[in-house]
């Protein structure tokens, strides 16, 4: 754990910076922001129009002198003036006013696994352009397995996997820290590209910019199995005409169209698995795998995992805010370290 249970404790507000969604954890309020992670600019004045959910809905619907943009990739804060700009719209005037009256502002964020210094820095300094006099770091795979409720600090293995729209972190956890861990380029957007490069190909359609998760949706039930429907219908705009059109797509053609990026996730949990010491490995095979991260939600995504490595594979009850509750019961002192009093000569 980057910082310690004791530092955590003595923070006013955490703040998950997501490539989807931004979410913050105020001591005390609970979960107070839970919002897209989007702005819409005016480029001809800087003005900021709109922020989460209505900035969104925006996304390939305005005007060319209004352009919607998201300070975070990938778990990476890219602009930081625009994050401090959608944070403090987001938290609101009253909300910032009563972290203000703080002496002493102290806030903990999330970070990806093996995030390099630079955008650790690129985080801490957003916080800081809020107000934040200190700002704690916490490792995100740790954070979602405390928000799940895994024991964490118990000397048993479990493992996790944070199913991103920009990456997937998949690591195997004992005794309040990371055994093996890995971090794959591939999460949900991965998955939405391969769908829309897919339709593009095979039926010269384009898909509206918000329109690949109803898609999705529409593979449910099953999902990812064989055993959902065998076509859904789909609109669009025809490539070369550019007209409005409906077709109906195989819905086993797109299953295959998405293989490639969960073959990533497959062998990246091929590889914490191997790196794993076998004691620990033995405790998984009951165990198995928690998941959590908002696209642990795609339809059979677990099934198919839970047939490719033959463990138990669950979803958390809320996976996408497991991040920012593991944060939020450790600012609340919830987490009790496991005492290990060092023995006497």
């Amino acid at each position: 754990m980057t910082a310690s249970l004791e530092q955590l404790r003595r923070c006013h507000f955490a703040v998950d910076l997501g490539a989807a969604r931004t979410r913050v954890y105020v001591k005390g309020a609970g979960l107070v922001v839970d919002q897209p992670s989007a702005a819409a600019v005016n480029t001809r004045t800087g003005a900021l129009i709109a922020v989460g959910e209505l900035a969104e809905k925006m996304t390939g619907r305005t005007p060319h002198y209004i352009r919607v943009v998201r300070p975070v990739t990938g778990g990476t804060v890219v602009d930081i003036e625009m994050a401090q700009r959608m944070l403090r719209h987001l938290l609101g005037d009253k909300m910032r006013r009563s972290l203000r009256r703080k002496p002493i502002l102290r806030a903990a964020a999330c970070t990806p696994h093996d995030s390099d210094p630079l955008a650790q820095r690129a985080t801490i300094e957003t916080l800081v352009g809020l107000g934040a006099r200190r700002v704690e770091l916490v490792d995100t795979l740790l954070a979602a397995a405390v928000g799940c409720g895994l024991p964490v600090e118990q000397p048993e293995a479990t493992m996790i996997m944070v199913c991103g729209a920009a990456a997937t972190q998949v690591a195997v956890l004992s005794l309040g820290a990371i055994v093996t861990a890995e971090r794959i380029p591939v999460g949900g957007e991965a998955v939405d590209h391969a769908i829309v490069q897919h339709l593009r190909h095979q039926h010269e359609l384009m898909l509206p910019s918000q329109s690949v998760r109803p898609l999705q949706l529409a593979l449910s039930g099953n999902g990812l199995t064989p055993h959902g429907p065998a076509s859904t219908e789909i609109h669009g705009r025809d490539v070369a005409t550019g007209l409005a059109r409906s077709v109906l797509v195989d819905t086993a053609a797109v299953r295959d169209a998405i293989q490639t990026p969960l073959t990533a996730i497959l062998d990246g949990i091929g590889k914490v698995l191997r790196d794993c010491p076998p004691d620990l490995v033995a405790d998984l095979a009951d165990r198995g795998i928690m998941m959590v991260g908002g696209s642990a939600l795609l339809p059979g995504l677990d099934e198919m995992l839970r047939e490719a490595t033959g463990m138990p594979v669950r979803i958390a009850e809320r996976p996408d805010v497991c991040a920012v509750q593991g944060l939020g019961a450790m600012l609340e002192g919830k987490i009790e370290p496991l005492a290990l009093d060092p023995l006497g000569a």
